[in-house]
């Protein structure tokens, strides 16, 4: 029996492609971030080059999908793609310059990164990034285009599994269970314990000591072993 060849398991909304301007032989990037709204660790930035035909069953926003779910369809795209890479901002950067300049800077990183120059990018949300390359803003489409799914795949599975080394490099606040974002358990931590070197001083709801935010001291860690290095096929 002749083996088929493998299918795109999730496609664009009706005539959403001729809106796009989408051509079928053309690289398009998807690109997505993670952590925006987290009081913890950096934001996360990821770009994925798909191919035309996929085999990614499931396909869809990362915050949609259970972890194991995630970890599953990582590995999948990881493997698949064309190209993919990754972009971050630490709290330092994102203190420094706002969250909503930060998180563009993430992804002009992951952008920047890719190995194959996409004819095409396709950013999630309403931002435009500084770029030389051809973009479309799209709203909500981690959930509509595949390969801005993938790359919210592959940003939230890398910034999970970084949290889960911060927490052991910043015990105490329950990063690894949380992820950084406030829960009460994460509040309550910050009230006994205070800040540390990986918490966005200027969000609300962590107490930062105001001499260390006005030092211009950059409060980045450094983690041996972490690349963030675009792949490709």
């Amino acid at each position: 029996m002749t083996k088929r060849p493998p299918k795109a398991t999730q496609a664009l909304l009706p005539d959403s492609g001729n809106l796009l301007g989408l051509s079928p032989s053309a690289l398009h990037a998807g690109v997505d971030e993670a952590g925006r709204g987290c009081l913890a660790g950096p934001v996360v930035s990821a770009a994925c080059i798909l191919p035309a035909a996929f085999d990614l069953p499931g396909l869809t926003d990362s915050k949609a999908l259970s972890a194991p779910r995630r970890e599953a369809l990582a590995t999948a795209i990881r493997t698949q793609a064309l190209a993919w890479s990754l972009g971050l901002a630490w709290p330092a950067e994102i203190d420094r310059v706002n969250i909503l300049q930060a998180s563009l800077r993430s992804m002009e990183r992951a952008i920047a990164r890719l190995r194959l120059a996409p004819a095409l990018l396709l950013i999630d949300g309403n931002q435009t990034v500084q770029t030389s390359l051809p973009q479309r803003t799209v709203i909500g489409g981690d959930a509509l285009v595949p390969a801005i799914s993938a790359a919210s795949i592959l940003a939230k599975t890398f910034r999970d599994h970084l949290l889960c080394v911060l927490d052991r490099l910043h015990p105490g606040y329950g990063l690894a269970i949380h992820k950084g974002y406030g829960t009460a358990a994460h509040l309550e931590a910050l009230r006994q314990l205070g800040p540390s070197p990986i918490h966005r001083l200027t969000f609300r709801g962590v107490r930062a000591d105001t001499a260390a935010a006005s030092s211009g001291q950059e409060r980045q860690p450094c983690l041996p072993g972490l690349t963030m290095h675009a792949t490709s096929k």
